[in-house]
């Protein structure tokens, strides 16, 4: 579970004298705390890709990435199994590592999967002659061994416990070995239920069916292989010297301020795809069809913490594409006909509007003492928190209500889970229920604290509007703010009392989500941040995780989330409808909500980019 573009040409001169002013501010803008301007790569050698990352990124070791960031850059290094389609619709699994689909046992309980012959690793210091090795199924069998490995502290251990057989042995045995470092265990050990058969030949016997096992597992990016030379020769520093088999290769990390990647030299090589859904062709899409990629040699993400600066930057043309900001959405959309307005639409940028499978909240620690035990008092601020308001304030009427935590567009989506009110905004309730709680609790409610995973203006304002509200029924709420690493940290770990937080789904089945309230599956090797604890819900979670899809799962799932909300363990707030401009020399871009690594089948036309940069010279002169 993961958990943020066409073209037009005329009037780019024309409209709003406020372009100036716009345009001189562009010009001032600041970059991060402690990155010099002579930091940030600027050289354009060959096709260079520009991305904004809005917060610090945390590791590019596969085996602990579950962070959208984490996972945006690391995916373009590392590969999986298989992958989801870039183009079709419904979205299609397709082979990248493997060599075809799994062959599956009648019994759905062996998958025999050929691995790609003629696959290498990027060239790299690890390896005796520096030069990268052919991969074999044993770097899967090693990448699996590393997330069940205890040492390595894996937050993807949850999802595999209880699933193959032998690895949750392979786990227990490595608590047997003294040390706290990962390379202190020996990894020779076999598992019975995941083995390499020969070099090109991966075995998976499963405890129990598992329908989602290519979707949860050998898509994601975790799954990815990764050679045992690099581990022995970088030990700890392999968050930050990743060595994988895809299209590019990591150049420079410099925290805090950007990432580099360029060409990796040793990848196999791919063509674009030749097919997509209805439309593609004709928005030009296919175009590259059967094209070599990547079409980039290099792709930069710079850290720009701000939304303001990052805004700007898109506007000055130093990023290919960006979403649309709170504060810049009335700038940008005309209100009438939610479309762009007539100056974006002059500067040649186009809008891509899709619904993202995703929920946002603020969530309960269900192990705090005030919060845990007393279900008036999360009911309480359930009632108090005005929803539909927070879509309007700080995403632009973008969203829906979230009445539940499944998101609209999974097979799952109840159209009618509205009409047991959890979502119900109701100020007087919530000061009645908070008499209930305060009895609960044995005196007045203490200052609550809500934690927010960024430090910038739409955080800080974020948590004012949750004061607020608080405040209307009678609770003291302080707010803390913090960069996206600590936060996550604080959050796994089971530090924070109230926290805001989201996801997006990593694949379309529901489980993913009803997995955040499984206790097997409590923070930090798990998704359950709540820390929240059911048995009936683990037992219900146990029976539906193994049936493929019908009715009597669907109405399951739906029973399941029922009986989640019902004890109201977060303020489920929106499912976000995102909105993404794209400058229109960036090319081959269409939304895709399930997968990462993209990054290959993108470009930019370099002519157009340029002239967009001279044009704002020339308007700059003018004033």
């Amino acid at each position: 579970m993961t958990t943020s573009n066409n073209f037009n040409r005329t009037g780019f001169l024309q409209k709003h004298s406020g372009w100036g002013l716009l345009l001189a501010m562009c010009l001032m803008v600041c970059l991060p705390a402690g990155c010099a301007k002579k930091d940030v790569p600027t050289e354009d050698e060959g096709m260079v890709l520009r991305r904004c990352m809005l917060s610090k990124l945390r590791t590019l070791d596969p085996c602990d990435m579950r962070d959208v960031y984490s996972m945006s850059v690391g995916a373009e290094m590392y590969e999986s199994l298989y992958r989801y389609h870039a183009l079709k619709r419904p979205y299609e699994i397709t082979p990248l590592l493997a060599d075809g689909l799994p062959e599956i046992s009648d019994d759905n309980l062996t998958y025999t999967i050929r691995i790609k012959k003629g696959v290498r690793f990027q060239d790299d210091p690890c390896f005796p002659d520096g030069k990268g090795r052919e991969l074999t199924a044993r770097d899967f069998v090693y990448a699996i061994k590393r997330i069940a490995n205890v040492k390595t502290k894996s937050r993807n251990w949850a999802s595999f416990k209880d699933k193959i057989i032998g690895l949750d042995n392979f786990r227990d045995y490595t608590k047997t070995f003294k040390g706290t470092k990962e390379w202190d265990v020996d990894y020779s050990r076999e598992i019975e239920g995941f083995k390499a058969l020969d070099n090109h030949t991966l075995q998976i016997k499963l405890i129990k069916p598992w329908p989602q096992i290519i979707d949860a597992a050998l898509t994601d990016t975790m799954t990815s292989p990764i050679p045992h030379e690099a581990i022995d020769y970088y030990k700890e520093d392999i968050i930050q010297h990743p060595v994988g088999t895809g299209p590019f290769r990591l150049k420079a990390w410099r925290r805090g301020c950007y990432v580099e990647l360029v060409r990796n030299e040793n990848w196999r090589g791919e063509l674009y795809p030749s097919e997509g859904s209805p439309g593609d062709r004709e928005a030009g899409l296919l175009e590259d069809a059967g094209k070599p990629i990547p079409f980039a040699d290099r792709v930069v993400w710079r850290v720009i913490q701000e939304t303001q600066p990052a805004w700007l930057l898109f506007m000055r043309g130093e990023f290919d594409s960006m979403g649309i900001f709170k504060d810049n959405f009335d700038g940008t959309i005309n209100v009438q006909t939610h479309e762009l307005n007539d100056e974006m639409i002059g500067r040649g940028v186009a809008l891509k509007k899709f619904n993202d499978p995703s929920v946002f909240w603020i969530g309960f620690n269900m192990k705090d003492p005030v919060l845990g035990k007393n279900k008036p008092l999360r009911k309480a601020i359930c009632r108090a928190y005005n929803r539909e308001r927070y879509i309007d304030l700080f995403n632009n009427g973008r969203g829906h209500v979230a009445h539940g935590f499944v998101a609209p567009g999974l097979d799952s989506y109840d159209a009618d889970i509205h009409k047991y009110d959890y979502s119900k905004y109701d100020p007087q309730e919530a000061r009645e229920l908070l008499k209930e709680a305060e009895e609960v609790h044995g005196g007045p409610i203490p200052p609550l604290t809500l934690s927010m995973p960024g430090t910038d203006t739409f955080n800080r304002q974020s948590g004012q509007y949750a004061q607020r509200l608080f405040s209307k029924v009678g609770l003291e709420l302080n707010v803390e703010y913090m960069d996206w690493p600590t936060y996550l940290d604080k959050m796994v770990n089971g530090d924070l009392q109230l926290f805001f937080s989201g996801v997006s789904a990593g694949y379309p089945d529901a489980i993913d989500f009803l997995k955040m309230f499984v206790t097997k599956y409590h923070a930090p090797n798990g998704g359950n941040a709540f820390f929240y604890s059911n048995s009936e819900i683990d037992a219900l979670h146990d029976k539906a995780e193994v049936m493929l899809p019908s009715e009597e799962r669907l109405e399951l799932y739906r029973k399941m989330e029922r009986m989640i909300l019902d004890d109201y363990p977060a303020v489920f707030i929106s499912h976000r409808v995102s909105y993404a401009l794209a400058h229109g020399w960036y090319e081959n871009y269409k939304p895709h909500v399930y997968s990462y690594g993209l990054n290959k089948y993108r470009k930019v036309d370099e002519v157009q980019r340029s002239g967009y940069k001279e044009r704002l010279k020339e308007l700059k002169e003018k004033k």
